[in-house]
């Protein structure tokens, strides 16, 4: 009887204790939040662009030439992420290299080619960040505006050069003065790098470090210790640069044409070099790069900064090397719109993360802001791929949109759109009678079949049309940018 009549009380007892502790609980764990969130220290950003580093050229990939050794690219894919799907949206110098700094497509920012200047208002994604209080240092090759090297807003500290630059013993700009150097410019600038993080205060200030390298753009020089190393390899031609109609047949007429181009494999230059050498060289001049990426990785590793720091690796456009006949990049086939990526963060990037998910180089500005915890005002057109990256999102199909403009200097590759899906790609060419392109790149990844004008594709490639054309009218870029007519290349024709 007692039991009973105290029962109810108990039970209330044990709901108020209940109801104490779920409160107390949340007290504490939201306090905790707020200790953690106020001890926690912002990530650090250490970005490394290549030049022309073709995607499939890294040691550990799978397509890559079986005696290429770069061991600081292959740690990095092994102990972080390979982003084996990035991209980028204009594969040339400069406005790739606007894009990345920007977020933004190449008709939206107007750095169309590697003459224009930069538009008079431009705001680039490290001012938002320097802002945000992080310390900010680029170093390397900027090329937009050609030949102008003047520190540029948003930048603590700035080691740059003029145009493409040179391989040895360069004229640096730092914060405004210039100054010949001797030596290697990977390692001048790798070394420029490693004592700007030894100058500031990285216990109290976060980082964003932009190491920006000439290597590997034509024409290739290889620092001297790795001249050499590849000088009795096996070319492995790709089977599509073989001059056959097998190749040809259902290409457009101006690839062919290309062939016998400046950008082509049976006149290379103009003739002034052997493409075997060019090969090879173009792999060891690689190796300094790949160096550069473990000096950096050693340096955080020794400092106790690698915990706290995410080191991503990426180029600025692809390369072809001999595929369908030509060198280079500018046009919208995978060896040339295609670019190595990889990242680097062992406290929260799982080791062996496979990421296959389309990645854009408009994409780099706004993931390097949401690490950073940095806004900006500024219209952006890529997206963060930050949470691909810690594993709380998957990756979701997707398309974009690739476009390249024609330049008077290299008459022989047309303006270019294309619609890169995960399965098709689709490529429109502006201004010459010509014929599209529509690959299935699933059965044919190596683009030898251009399936448009095959009957049972045709209402696939109807449909990627209509896609790419409704892409560009949602992104106001159906009018193409033109620049006042200028600088040319008149020895560079268009065949032999």
């Amino acid at each position: 009887m007692n039991l009973q009549s105290n029962y109810p009380r108990s039970t209330g007892l044990v709901l108020l204790f209940v109801f104490l502790y779920s409160l107390y609980s949340t007290a504490f764990a939201e306090e905790k939040k707020n200790l953690e969130s106020q001890n926690k220290k912002p990530v650090n950003v250490v970005f490394i662009l290549s030049d022309d580093h073709r995607y499939d050229f890294m040691g550990f990939h799978e397509k890559a030439p079986e005696w290429l050794e770069t061991p600081s690219m292959d740690r990095m894919a092994r102990e972080g992420a390979h982003l084996r799907n990035a991209f980028v949206t204009t594969a040339l110098c400069s406005p790739s290299r606007a894009s990345i700094l920007t977020g933004k497509y190449a008709h939206n920012h107007r750095v169309v080619d590697n003459q224009s200047p930069i538009p008079e208002g431009t705001v680039f994604f490290n001012e938002a960040v320097q802002q945000n209080g992080y310390k900010t240092g680029y170093f390397g090759k900027w090329h937009m505006g050609h030949s102008d090297d003047e520190p540029r807003a948003g930048w603590d500290r700035w080691v740059s050069f003029r145009g493409q630059g040179v391989y040895y013993n360069p004229v640096l700009n730092i914060d405004g003065q210039r100054n010949q150097h001797e030596g290697y410019t990977s390692d001048i600038l790798t070394n420029y790098a490693i004592d700007w993080l030894n100058e500031i205060n990285t216990d109290e200030e976060p980082f964003f470090l932009y190491l920006s390298h000439k290597a590997v753009h034509a024409e290739f020089m290889p620092a001297e210790r790795h001249e050499g190393t590849y000088s009795d390899v096996e070319i492995p031609y790709p089977p599509s640069m073989a001059n056959t109609e097998r190749n040809y047949r259902t290409k457009p007429k101006w690839v062919k044409e290309q062939r016998y181009s400046w950008h082509g494999v049976e006149y290379p230059y103009h003739g002034e070099l052997n493409f075997d050498d060019f090969y090879r060289s173009y792999n060891e001049t690689l190796l300094g790069v790949d160096e550069s990426i473990g000096q950096v990785i050693k340096y955080l590793e020794d400092n106790g900064l690698a915990d706290n720091t995410l080191v991503l690796y990426m180029g600025d456009n692809g390369f072809l090397l001999g595929e369908h006949g030509l060198i280079d990049k500018r046009n919208a086939y995978e060896e040339s719109m295609r670019v190595p990526m990889l990242a680097w963060a062992p406290s929260w990037i799982k080791p062996g993360t496979d990421i296959s998910t389309l990645i854009r180089n408009i994409d780099v500005a706004p993931s390097i802001m949401d690490l950073t915890g940095t806004t900006t005002s500024e219209e952006i057109d890529g997206e963060s791929f930050v949470s691909l990256l810690t594993g709380e999102a998957e990756g979701e199909e997707r398309n974009f949109l690739y476009e390249y403009y024609w330049e008077p200097a290299f008459p022989h590759t047309p303006t270019t759109f294309a619609l890169r899906a995960s399965r098709y790609k689709y490529i429109y060419y502006h201004g010459i009678w010509d014929r599209d392109e529509l690959y299935d790149l699933q059965e044919d990844p190596n683009e030898r079949y251009n399936l448009a004008e095959v009957p049972q594709y045709i209402e696939i490639r109807n449909e990627m049309r209509d896609r790419l054309f409704e892409e560009m009218e949602a992104r106001d870029a159906m009018l193409i940018p033109l620049r006042r007519a200028g600088w040319t290349q008149d020895e560079k024709l268009i065949g032999n």
